[in-house]
């Protein structure tokens, strides 16, 4: 299988609106296909991404001329087993493809594990593939390398593991990419790499990265950079890359069509633009999360300190709100509700000075 897989989150979509324009969608696929790449994925939770790839894909293209991979995410609004199992039928349904290539349980980690354990649906998916209607069973994650670790332990039956993991997430604290990567390779799973350009920052670094890239190679984008770093790790069977316009689509096939391994120097390169990406004065939180446990107000420290960040290093609010939100979303409390009572800075390791750095995001992220 070549290493290039087409993520379908972040499809085009219609001038003026949230609709996905299929048409568009149907010449990326087209030229996916083309040039010799065949790995899909989608999810029950990617609100029209399922049914814009039976139209694109599935209606259109012979069913072993390409591999889909969707996801249950029965921590999404399930209430039972038979809640999370229906999700499954509804995802066949969608794309029409009568059985999944690969199958996921979505986003396991934290309090969302529970799920797939209390309602059985390890069993569940492996009957299923005894059944044909999935080929292989595996699982997303974003949490640390302990729990990680703990899954794979106790769950040895999945057939691979998808991962976080780009080169400015490497070393981080709280993503903790090759952590990750190196308990799944203890296991001997083969690795999906979700995120390589971090949600398309990478494809848009800091001056200084892109400086020290170009100096090697200045034809090539910083979106190549990331996704060839990502492939260029051993047990890595794919690689995806959420595409969003023909553009992105035809950028990623130019360089990914022959792929081959990294050179030294491009390597170099790629510990250079980390070392660039380290000396950008960032709040120093390792998302131990003590603050947490002792903050009357539940707010989501670690993560509005992630998200100030990712607004430092990528000039991104969109993304900086965006990763607040997820939090909220988890019904934590924003930064604007903290009462300065100083709990938080007396368990804090890093002797982080969290009540001022917590105005800070709430007179930024507004």
């Amino acid at each position: 299988m070549k290493k290039l897989g087409f993520g379908l989150m972040r499809l085009p979509r219609l001038e003026g609106g949230n609709e996905i324009d299929v048409e568009q969608t149907k010449v990326m696929v087209d030229k996916f296909l083309e040039a010799g790449f065949t790995y899909f994925d989608t999810a029950y939770v990617y609100g029209g991404s399922e049914e814009a790839i039976k139209k694109a894909l599935v209606e259109r293209h012979p069913r072993e001329s390409y591999t889909l991979a969707s996801k249950n995410a029965a921590w999404a609004g399930c209430k039972s087993r038979e809640d999370a199992i229906k999700q499954f039928e509804t995802s066949l349904e969608r794309t029409g493809a009568g059985y999944f290539d690969y199958y996921l349980l979505h986003n396991l980690g934290n309090e969302r594990t529970k799920f797939f354990d209390d309602w059985d649906l390890w069993n569940w998916a492996f009957q299923m593939k005894e059944e044909g209607k999935i080929k292989h069973v595996g699982f997303s994650f974003h949490s640390t390398p302990e729990e990680l670790d703990e899954i794979l332990t106790k769950h040895p039956e999945a057939e691979f593991v998808q991962l976080q993991i780009n080169y400015a997430d490497w070393e981080s604290p709280t993503i903790k990419s090759r952590e990750c990567y190196e308990v799944a390779r203890k296991h001997g799973k083969p690795i999906v790499v979700m995120e390589p350009v971090k949600g398309g920052m990478l494809a848009t670094p800091p001056q200084t990265v892109v400086d020290v890239l170009k100096s090697v190679n200045p034809d090539a984008s910083s979106a190549s950079w990331a996704v060839k770093y990502a492939a260029d790790l051993d047990g890595v069977m794919v690689v995806l890359s959420g595409m969003s316009n023909i553009e992105q689509m035809e950028d990623n096939i130019s360089y990914m069509k022959d792929f081959e391994k990294l050179t030294d120097e491009e390597r170099d390169a790629i510990k250079k633009a980390q070392e660039e990406l380290a000396k950008i004065d960032l709040i120093p939180c390792t998302g131990c999360n003590y603050c947490a446990k002792v903050c009357p107000m539940n707010i989501a420290i670690s993560a509005s300190f992630n998200a100030m960040n990712i607004l430092t290093l990528y000039n991104n609010m969109e993304a900086a709100k965006k990763e607040e939100g997820w939090a909220v979303k988890d019904g934590k409390a924003r930064a604007s509700e903290c009462i300065k009572c100083g709990a938080c800075e007396g368990v804090c390791p890093q002797h982080i000075k969290i009540r001022d750095e917590l105005e800070n995001v709430s007179a930024r992220l507004v």
